[in-house]
């Protein structure tokens, strides 16, 4: 605990560690949580069960009917919570089902047969010794006879669609291994609040932050091909198992419900997040033991920014050149911030410097190019065209520089960050991986870009815009290593055969929306994009340029839109996989819609 306030305090400075402490220990929320919590309630009202709904799943007819078996771990279970998670069970409107219970407390409670004696489907075994949790559940999973496995803690819920929805999924999907689904916290009250609404599978995510947790359900044969839970990471076994899982398949759904209610009472992780600090040791091997079994070579970090959220540092295979492409035209200032900073900041040596000018006339930007010339690591080029088209003067860079690696940058951007070429190359090393962005802020230390979400505001927005420095997002995802559907142009790294491939960035769109359209061609050609906040930048947006909107820029911001949203037409109207359907399509940060009912019947 001592080292993460060292690391806030080296990070954000005195006073706002000392808010973050006040803020925790008096459980201060701000105005976006008490929305969102507003929001959630609403959401509840339009999406929970009706009693049409329940008799409509009850009497729905599956051509498949799998068993599925739920498999729990005890360990001083407390009675009324065990009855309850029980009572989740009987009340499913899918009825084949079975509930496995292994309770390894060091003495059996007698009151336990009134439980589990209530529904023939339930069983029971005492193990005369405490296993573990791992071990625990692995003896409930010796009991099971279904087909596919799910696992649940002994003081948690299901949602009464639970399995209905899953077996929903299972006949859609034939060839499904692994399916998970969102879910919320409920108190001793019942009272339900802060949903964790989840993306698509995220494989880069995954490797940094157990997003999934629950609920989890594994066809039984996979399970058996991969092996049960390993005591050996107790506090993040269930990271290592899904970690495993996904490794061996590339079946996996997410069904974008709140299926699972996640208990909070007074000891439970759900309540306190260094509850069990020993968890996030675990996380970290779990990880480690990962990375030896892809063969991917790296070291892993505590993230320390948010407990649970890791950070991979990939070895970095030879020293490949990066060209580092800087438009620029004028605006001396910026260009010398931006070049110094990358001079004084850079560990990574094998790299060169590409200025594409594009149409500058004053002699002190023509005075400073000669200059910046004289350094080797910097060549100039004259762009040779008179009007300014950002697409064509990027690809005329990409064609005229050698690097194997290509980051496009804005000449108003601060390079805060000294291993950020190391980052983006470990990370763009992977040929799954076809571009990588930063984390970038405004002068005040506000969030400018943090990923790129499509179907925000019609067409794409950035994420998490003007999220104040040192305050959390949505479940951290400021500071966690994720996949996105796109990152922003102004510092975009990818390999040079990704321009090449997907026919360099379009020239149709010279301002606006060529890097999203950019990043859409290169999910096209079945690459993935990752947003990396471990490389942090200051963007002095739009200072080039100007924010003025005459109504030349109007209209052509407005032709370019409408060219975009014909070009994606097709993708605009599905959810973006990384951002999940319950968010609201007219915030940028991960704000809950709770006016469109989501419910997909």
């Amino acid at each position: 605990m001592l080292e993460k306030v060292r690391y806030y305090y080296k990070k954000y400075g005195l006073i706002r560690v000392v808010k973050k402490i006040f803020r925790k220990i008096f459980h201060i929320k701000d105005d976006y949580e008490r929305e969102n919590r507003r929001r959630y309630i609403k959401y509840m009202e339009k999406n929970d069960l009706t009693q049409e709904e329940i008799k409509r799943q009850k009497e729905f007819w599956f051509d498949f009917k799998p068993k599925i078996s739920i498999v729990v771990p005890m360990y001083n279970t407390d009675e009324r919570f065990l009855n309850e998670l029980i009572d989740s069970l009987i009340n499913q409107t899918y009825h084949n089902w079975e509930l496995c219970l292994a309770d390894g407390s060091e003495k059996q409670n007698e009151e336990f047969k009134r439980c589990y004696q209530r529904d023939g489907r339930i069983k029971y075994e005492f193990l005369n010794s405490n296993k573990g949790i791992s071990g625990n559940t692995n003896e409930a999973i010796k009991m099971t006879t279904g087909e596919y496995i799910g696992f649940l803690d002994h003081d948690d819920l299901l949602s009464q669609d639970s399995l209905f929805e899953v077996v929903d999924v299972i006949n859609k999907n034939m060839n499904v291994d692994f399916i998970y689904t969102d879910e919320d916290k409920i108190d001793e009250q019942g009272n339900r609040f802060d949903p964790y609404f989840k993306p698509d599978f995220s494989p880069e995510t995954l490797e940094c932050n157990n997003y999934i947790t629950h609920l989890v359900i594994v066809k039984k044969e996979l399970l058996d091909k991969v092996g049960t839970l390993n005591s050996k990471f107790d506090g993040a076994q269930d990271f290592d198992l899904v970690l495993r899982i996904t490794e061996k398949t590339k079946n996996i759904l997410h069904i974008p419900k709140v299926l699972y209610h996640w208990r909070v009472h007074e000891t439970s992780t759900a309540n306190v997040a260094d509850a069990k600090p020993y968890a996030y040791e675990a996380g970290k091997k779990v990880i480690e033991e990962h990375l030896k079994r892809t063969g991917k070579k790296g070291y892993v970090e505590y993230g320390n920014e948010v407990p649970g959220i890791y950070r991979i540092n990939y070895e970095v295979k030879g020293t490949p050149k990066v060209s580092i492409i800087i438009p620029s035209r004028e605006n001396k200032e910026l260009l010398t911030t931006c070049i110094n900073t990358i001079l004084k900041l850079t560990t990574y040596e094998n790299y060169e410097i590409v200025i594409i000018e594009n149409n500058s006339e004053k002699q002190e930007t023509l005075k400073m190019y000669k200059e910046l010339k004289e350094n080797k690591k910097i060549k100039v080029l004259t762009y040779p065209e008179k009007e300014f088209n950002y697409s064509a003067i990027i690809n005329y860079g990409v064609k005229n520089c050698d690097g194997e690696y290509v980051l496009q940058l804005n000449n108003d951007t601060k390079l805060i960050s000294k291993d950020w070429l190391e980052t983006f190359i470990g990370y763009a090393q992977n040929k799954e991986i076809g571009a990588i962005g930063a984390r970038l802020y405004y002068e005040d230390m506000s969030i400018q870009h943090a990923g790129i979400a499509y179907g925000i505001g019609g067409t794409a927005g950035n994420l998490l815009v003007n999220l104040t420095y040192g305050k959390h997002g949505y479940f951290g995802r400021e500071a966690a290593t994720r996949n996105v559907s796109a990152v922003t142009g102004a510092c975009l790294f990818a390999r040079r055969e990704i321009y090449e491939e997907v026919g360099y960035m379009d020239d149709g769109l010279p301002v606006a929306f060529n890097d999203v359209d950019f990043c859409l061609k290169i999910i096209e050609k079945g690459y993935r994009i990752l947003y990396n906040p471990h490389v942090e930048m200051i963007h002095y947006e739009s200072k080039t340029r100007g924010y003025e909107m005459t109504e030349e820029k109007e209209k052509r911001f407005k032709e370019e839109s409408d060219k975009f949203k014909e070009k994606w037409k097709d993708l605009l109207n599905k959810p973006d996989p990384y951002y999940n359907i319950n968010f609201s399509k007219e915030h940028c940060d991960f704000r809950i819609d709770d006016i469109i009912d989501k419910t997909l019947k």
